[in-house]
């Protein structure tokens, strides 16, 4: 298949292209680059070190054998984004050239407007030059499961049965997102949905969970393959961010209770799913909705999985709660759902014990290149629009 990847030099974009090519598909993408501007200006930088982008297609090349049509430009340019679909007419496109992240969306008018009309346009030029250029194409659409919030009941995939005054019908499940950055996804969703419908358009919308990790098989040991790997405020992640902190001896870092419970998975099963939807397209005019995720479990059980790893590697990791610097519930009901992609062949293969002792091994090899940045590893951005250093609220305390 012939798929595009919007977002190809990120975290997850770069990580797919290999996947995918080892897989027999044909790849092409854009990027800005505007991830790497995003971490700089939290004064921070990836965790592991990642090359330019012509350093990175040249080693794809020399690794793989197949050359990725890259271009460099954004989706909010239609004509650009119009011009490159048209000339590579994909099979399927991953939508994963938005901006992704919750603190960031908070920290002020400027940021929260920029992530609305970065993530909510893009999506809509794209949903436009796919009518236009290649309507029959499949849309990946990376949405999150911060979408639905966190509701007292259980989660569906995308749509339920309600019974209301005597009638059913079957609707899209409420959403409660808990940032700005979480209401463009809910917003990518509705227009998405709403293609689908009026132009007969087929896309799928994942619901992904929080990713962690720092490999997959296909980088092998080559350098200049690696993702990048953040741990700054804005853009490094529960499982990731502790890791950081425990090869650096920094205590990892909870905000308040830990009991906010959440779905996360490894990033090589989170490549296998993405490969696992591009296989099995939907239908014209189907949208369908796929929760992937791995296991669900709480910030606080997340940092004494990765303290307990990183005591049997003769680490002394402690552990500290800090005041919440986000407006959410400390503890909540959760169960999701997630059948779809296990209906399609998706199989997870990596527990996440074993992925967090990979991850601290990878990691123990740049710690002075952490350990540089580690003043962003304590949060200031509150989601009052307030810039507050957030507070230690208990003593460093070990494994109970």
């Amino acid at each position: 298949m012939r798929v595009f990847i919007a977002g190809i030099d990120g975290y997850l974009g770069w990580a797919l292209a290999q996947y995918l090519v080892v897989r027999g598909h044909t790849i092409a993408g854009n990027d800005t680059f505007y991830r790497r501007q995003w971490v700089e200006e939290m004064g921070s930088c990836s965790a592991i070190p990642i090359s330019d982008i012509a350093q990175r297609l040249a080693a794809f090349r020399e690794q793989f054998g197949e050359t990725i049509l890259f271009r460099e430009g954004d989706l909010l340019d239609y004509a650009f984004l119009k011009s490159f679909l048209q000339e590579f007419q994909p099979d399927a496109i991953v939508h994963l050239a938005e901006m992704p992240s919750a603190p960031y969306s908070m920290m002020d008018q400027a940021h929260a407007v920029f992530t609305q009309n970065n993530n909510v346009i893009g999506s809509l030029n794209l949903l436009w030059a796919m009518k236009e250029v290649c309507p029959d194409a499949h849309l990946v659409k990376l949405g999150t499961m911060g979408e639905y919030g966190t509701p007292n009941i259980d989660i569906p995939e995308g749509f339920f049965e309600v019974e209301f005054r005597g009638r059913k019908d079957k609707l899209p499940f409420p959403r409660q997102a808990n940032s700005f950055y979480h209401w463009s996804k809910v917003h990518d969703s509705n227009n998405t949905m709403f293609a689908c419908r009026v132009w007969g358009l087929r896309a799928t919308d994942i619901m992904q969970g929080v990713v962690f990790g720092t490999r997959i098989e296909e980088m092998r040991n080559s350098a200049l393959l690696r993702t990048r790997l953040d741990f700054d405020q804005c853009f490094g992640t529960a499982i990731n961010r502790f890791c950081c902190q425990a090869v650096i001896d920094h205590p990892l870092t909870i905000f308040g209770g830990g009991g906010q419970t959440r779905g996360f998975l490894p990033l090589r099963d989170s490549m296998q799913c993405l490969a696992v939807t591009i296989e099995n397209p939907p239908e014209r005019s189907e949208y369908r909705v796929f929760n992937q995720f791995e296991e669900c479990y709480t910030v606080e059980e997340l940092a004494y999985i990765v303290q307990t790893v990183g005591n049997q590697l003769g680490m002394g990791i402690s552990v500290q709660h800090y005041d919440n610097p986000r407006k959410e519930l400390d503890e909540h009901y959760y169960n999701p759902d997630r059948n779809h992609l296990i209906n399609l062949g998706y199989t997870p293969s990596h527990d996440v014990k074993a992925e967090i002792r990979i991850m601290l091994q990878d990691l123990l090899h740049h710690k002075d290149r952490i350990a540089e940045k580690r003043d962003v590893l304590i949060p200031d951005i509150r989601w009052d629009g307030s810039r507050k250093r957030a507070n230690v609220i208990d003593q460093t305390i070990a494994h109970p």
